[in-house]
C-alpha cells in the first residue's frame, strides 16, 4: 500500500490534503474529548457558544487547558505535507485543527475550516492579540485598550465557521487529482461532507480507525498518518 501511495503522489502535480485530530495527536495534543468525564458537562458543551455566553470563567478554565498547547512542535505529517507544497505537488492544506502546527512546519496554503488559537480579538474594539498575550491573562482575558472581552478565533459549537475558508476548500477539493484525507474520522460536520465534492479516482484515506468513507476510497490506510507520510517522502 504504501508503494502505490509513494507512485500516485509522484505522478501528481495537484494534491489537496484534508486533515483532523489525528494530525495534531502525533505532535502530543490530544482530542479535548479526551476530557470527558472529568467535567460535569460534555467537552462539547464546554466548547460551545452557549458555555461561552453564559459562563466565560469556566469556557476559558477548559479552553486554555484542553485546546491549548503551546510548546508542541510539528511532527513528521505536518513536515512532509510543507515539503510536498515546497516541491509543487500539494495546493492546499484543509484542516480541522486550531493548533498552527501546519504554518509552523513550512506550510503556506492552509485554511484553516475551524479557526486558530493563534489568533484573538477583543470583541468589542476589535484589537489583535497574540496567544501568549491571551494566555498571560489569568482568568477570563480583558483588552488592554476597552476593557472588553478577548475571544479566541475559532469557532464554537453552535457558531457559524469561516465561509471563505470553506468556499476556498470547496474549490480545492472539487478540482484536485489527488485527495488525502488523514487523521479524521469524518464525522464532524459541515467539514466532513466536504469529501462529497471529489470528483476524482484518487480518493486515499489514512487513519487508525474506520470511516464511512472507506468503501468510496481508492486506497485506505489503516495506520499514523505521520508514519505513513514518512516512509512514502
Amino acid at each position: 500500500m504504501y508503494e502505490k501511495l509513494k507512485k500516485i503522489i509522484d505522478k501528481s502535480e495537484n494534491i489537496v490534503f484534508f486533515g483532523g485530530a489525528g494530525v495534531s495527536t502525533e505532535s502530543g495534543i490530544p482530542d479535548f474529548r479526551s476530557a470527558k468525564g472529568l467535567y460535569s458537562h460534555s467537552p462539547e458543551y464546554l466548547v460551545s457558544r452557549t458555555y461561552f455566553d453564559k459562563n466565560k470563567d469556566g469556557f476559558f478554565e477548559f479552553y486554555k487547558k484542553h485546546l491549548v498547547y503551546e510548546d508542541v512542535k510539528p511532527n513528521d505529517a505536518h513536515r512532509v505535507l510543507a515539503y510536498l507544497e515546497k516541491i509543487g505537488k500539494l495546493k492546499a492544506v484543509i484542516t480541522q485543527n486550531i493548533d498552527g502546527l501546519h504554518q509552523m512546519a513550512g506550510s503556506k496554503n492552509v485554511l484553516e475550516l475551524h479557526g486558530s488559537v493563534h489568533r484573538n480579538h477583543c470583541m468589542d474594539c476589535g484589537t489583535f492579540y497574540t496567544l501568549d498575550e491571551l494566555m498571560d491573562r489569568k482568568g477570563v482575558p480583558y483588552c488592554s485598550k476597552c476593557s472588553g472581552i478577548i475571544k479566541p478565533d475559532v469557532t464554537l459549537y453552535e457558531e457559524i465557521p469561516d465561509m471563505n475558508s470553506y468556499d476556498r476548500a470547496m474549490h480545492y477539493i472539487a478540482n484536485a487529482d489527488v485527495l488525502i484525507v488523514g487523521g479524521t474520522s469524518l464525522v464532524v460536520q459541515p467539514a466532513a461532507s466536504l469529501v462529497d465534492l471529489y470528483r476524482g479516482n484518487k480518493l486515499i484515506l489514512i487513519n487508525k480507525d474506520s470511516t464511512r468513507y472507506d468503501k468510496r476510497a481508492n486506497l485506505v490506510i489503516s495506520d499514523k498518518i505521520g508514519k505513513v507520510l514518512k516512509a512514502v517522502e
